[in-house]
């Protein structure tokens, strides 16, 4: 990690008097000296009726006031390339204004960035940690792709800002996903793989040692990168002959598989209701290519963050196959226990 500078920013609130510009350039002097960095120019401007903006240069940086008097906000901000940290500035300003409370933020100006999980709350925000964008496109199908190497899990493909797969925990998924299956057929013949960008689902496929395996995926460039990106999770894959992929809308390609010839169809699509509806409206089809004590497994989603959702998915699954088996395991990555939905062809 390169660190450029640390920043901080202060909102004093509840600030009744409006003080003058004047008070303010002498705190400016006054932390200056504290923070030990050197100050080369004040500049201000007052607006009408109220308020005002000010501005110090420093050889290390800046400060700024931003008075707000109609809202009782003083706002502050203090970046800096020196060697005593920013936060000195507070137990100035907290002496000198007069306020009710004060909201700090505190960050490191570096070459690591923030990736918000967009499963945050309102109330609890989540990020992770990147320290490199290693590819970012818009594929040729509409989908937003990002490979970003991430602090804590490596190389991670993100599909519309939505993590699908990180290489230190990707197995926990795919071997969850695929014996979910293989727990209600145990038969090793020939298995479609709907989705499943990454490769991982397949791969673990082959490592159960499927006789066939049948990909039909949307997005040629989410395997590209995968391959590319995530060598880990796909070398097998890529080397195998035991693999054909057909590219495109998969619920059409299926219409031309002959009738029951998979022994696992594992349905590896986005945990939204769309695909919820995509395969409700495809389940016959799905039913048509399954053998006889076949089995097909969704991954479902979170149980936590989405329980309509997999209430839902179970719902179609059991209306098709009369039957539904929950299997799930926590995700690091995810944060949170992943559930997989899995039914049996009587």
């Amino acid at each position: 990690m390169l660190k450029v500078g640390e920043h901080i920013t202060l909102d004093f609130l509840g600030v009744k008097k409006e003080y003058t510009p004047e008070f303010y350039e002498k705190i400016f002097y006054k932390i200056s000296k504290k923070a030990k960095v050197e100050l080369l120019k004040i500049s201000s401007h007052k607006f009408e009726p109220q308020g005002f903006t000010s501005v110090a240069l420093l050889s290390e940086s800046h400060m700024s006031f931003h008075t707000f008097p109609e809202r009782g906000v003083v706002s502050f901000d203090f970046f800096t390339c020196g060697k005593i940290s920013p936060r000195v500035a507070l137990t100035i300003l907290k002496k000198e204004i007069d306020h009710r409370r004060v909201v700090m933020k505190n960050f490191d100006r570096s070459s690591t960035a923030l990736k918000d999980d967009i499963y945050s709350t309102a109330g609890q925000k989540k990020y992770y940690v990147v320290n490199e964008i290693l590819e970012k496109l818009v594929s040729k199908v509409g989908q937003k792709l990002e490979i970003l190497n991430l602090e804590e899990y490596g190389n991670a493909l993100f599909i519309d800002n939505e993590l699908q797969v990180a290489e230190k925990d990707e197995r926990l998924y795919s071997s969850t996903f695929v014996k979910s299956g293989m727990d209600l057929c145990k038969r090793k013949g020939n298995v479609a793989v709907i989705g499943g960008g990454d490769g991982g689902v397949v791969r673990e496929c082959l490592q159960n040692n499927f006789n066939y395996i049948d990909w039909f995926e949307l997005d040629p460039q989410v395997v590209e990168l995968s391959y590319k990106y995530l060598p880990k999770i796909t070398s097998r894959v890529k080397k195998s002959n035991k693999v054909n992929t057909y590219w495109g809308d998969a619920f059409k390609s299926i219409k031309s598989v002959e009738d029951l010839k998979y022994d696992q169809i594992y349905v590896d699509l986005n945990d939204d209701q769309y695909c919820i509806d995509l395969a409700k409206r495809n389940m016959k089809g799905l039913k048509r290519i399954l053998r006889k004590g076949g089995a097909i497994t969704a991954q479902v989603g979170c149980q936590d963050k989405k329980p309509k959702q997999i209430k839902n998915w179970i719902k179609v699954l059991d209306e098709s196959f009369g039957n539904f088996k929950i299997s799930e395991i926590f995700i690091p990555s995810f944060d949170c226990r992943w559930n997989f939905a899995s039914s049996s062809k009587k």
